[in-house]
Parts: structure tokens; sequence; C-alpha cells
């Protein structure tokens, strides 16, 4: 079976239940055509480098899949119908990424920082 990252990108006025149903969905499609989600992050609500249909910020979400490229023809046929997504990407890759994504990191670390300078009283 190869391996897929899928990223899409919601959007903003979507509630975090609602672009957690567009992620179910997705999983949905996948396992009814033979493939597998082995993982699914939802990076929160980002702010884009420019405005895409009158968007400035996004929902982004990451599922690594597992199936055959007829599944991600299905899965990105389904998504292109779908409204509340204004952006997708399915790229192949060698292996899957183990443990929490570079997004995920970036976020603990930036929490981090934030708490250590509220501890800190720095203004």
């Amino acid at each position: 079976m190869a391996l897929y990252e899928h990223v899409f990108l919601a959007r903003q006025d979507l509630s975090q239940s609602q672009v957690d149903a567009l992620a179910a969905q997705a999983t949905e499609i996948i396992e009814s055509n033979e493939g597998k989600v082995t993982k699914t992050e939802t990076w929160g609500l980002k702010n884009l480098a420019y405005k895409i249909d009158r968007n400035r910020k996004a929902h982004f979400v990451l599922l690594n899949v597992e199936g055959p490229g007829s599944m991600v023809a299905e899965l990105e046929r389904q998504i292109r119908i779908n409204e509340d997504i204004i952006r997708y990407m399915t790229i192949r890759v060698e292996e899957h990424e183990e443990g929490p994504s570079a997004m995920m990191r970036k976020n603990e670390r930036d929490s981090k920082k934030r708490r250590e300078r509220s501890d800190r009283g720095d203004d």
C-alpha cells in the first residue's frame, strides 16, 4: 500500500466540531475505498499568506493515509465538491513521520514560550 499525507484547509467561519466532522467524513471516504488513516492532526485556525475566496484564515487538518491510488482520486473528487474546504493537497511519501508533525511541535514550542514569558512577568 502507498503512503500519503493529505492536508486540507477549511473555511474560517466553521466551528471546531464542523472541522472535526469534515475530518471524519474524509476518514470515512478513505476507509470505504480500501484505505486506512493512521494519524489525524488538527492544527487549528491559522492565518493565510493571501486571501483565498475571501478567507484570511483557515482551519488546517492533516491526515496520514495508507491506501491505493484510486482511494486518493475518490477522496479528492469528494473534497472538490465540498464548499467548506477551500484548498487541499495530497502528497505521496516514502514513510510517515513518527510522533507529532512539525506543525504540532511548533505549536507546543510557541505555547511553552508564552507560558515562560507570563511566568517571568515580562510585558
